[in-house]
């Protein structure tokens, strides 16, 4: 895992945090990971979220946990699967709420690439994972890095909006200057708190806060493959 395999805008955003021991040891601990374990998702595809939405396009920033931890679906995209993977139950949520929402019709996939390239960057907190044990990757370093995501995010003199589902992403709301970026909150889409999710119409919210910044709306249905 190198810093060179993010886009320049976001070495630049990012550029006091490689160098840092936490991120140091992250790498270290990734390493030995990749040699010992199965981990999602591939090297190539973990800073993703990146690639799609370079610092100076983020629109809209939506923050997950952690990657998904079976075979072939994680992609460096949060809530996102590969096309020809079976959509996730979260995902299917997101679904039923955007149709409700907005009326967009459910896809027959659960790639959020389309998503990503309007400037919704598709966070998690944790960007990596072994193969089938949830959340094996949290408190080795992610959290610190994407911490400074957020923070370079706030920074930024155009703003983003921010989105945070559920409690453990709304803890990351007070890294966020609410006076100056529009921050929406809802329960998570998990079969878990779905009941509170549903009804939230998160999508039509999001498009109105871009409206009143002057950014074009997001165009949320995503096509069938």
């Amino acid at each position: 895992m190198s810093p060179d395999q993010l886009p320049e805008s976001w070495q630049a955003a990012l550029a006091g945090e490689f160098s840092k021991a936490y991120f140091l040891k992250l790498r270290s601990f990734l390493a030995e990971e990749r040699a010992k374990h199965q981990v999602y998702p591939p090297e190539a595809d973990v800073f993703n979220a990146f690639r799609y939405a370079p610092y100076d396009q983020v629109k809209v920033l939506l923050l997950g946990q952690d990657p998904y931890h079976d075979v072939g679906q994680a992609h460096g995209l949060c809530f996102s699967v590969r096309p020809g993977v079976r959509t996730p139950p979260s995902l299917v949520n997101m679904f039923k709420e955007l149709k409700a929402d907005l009326g967009c019709q459910i896809p027959n996939n659960g790639n959020l690439v389309p998503w990503a390239k309007q400037g919704v960057m598709l966070l998690n907190a944790v960007l990596t994972v072994r193969a089938h044990e949830a959340n094996s990757h949290k408190n080795h370093g992610w959290e610190t890095f994407t911490d400074a995501v957020i923070k370079a995010l706030n920074d930024r003199e155009d703003p983003v909006v921010f989105v945070f589902w559920g409690a453990y992403a709304q803890k990351k709301g007070k890294l966020v200057d609410a006076t100056r970026h529009p921050v929406l909150i809802a329960a998570h889409p998990s079969p878990l708190s779905a009941a509170k999710f549903f009804g939230s119409r998160p999508f039509s919210a999001i498009n109105r806060d871009l409206e009143k910044l002057g950014k074009a709306p997001i165009n949320w249905q995503l096509p069938d493959l």
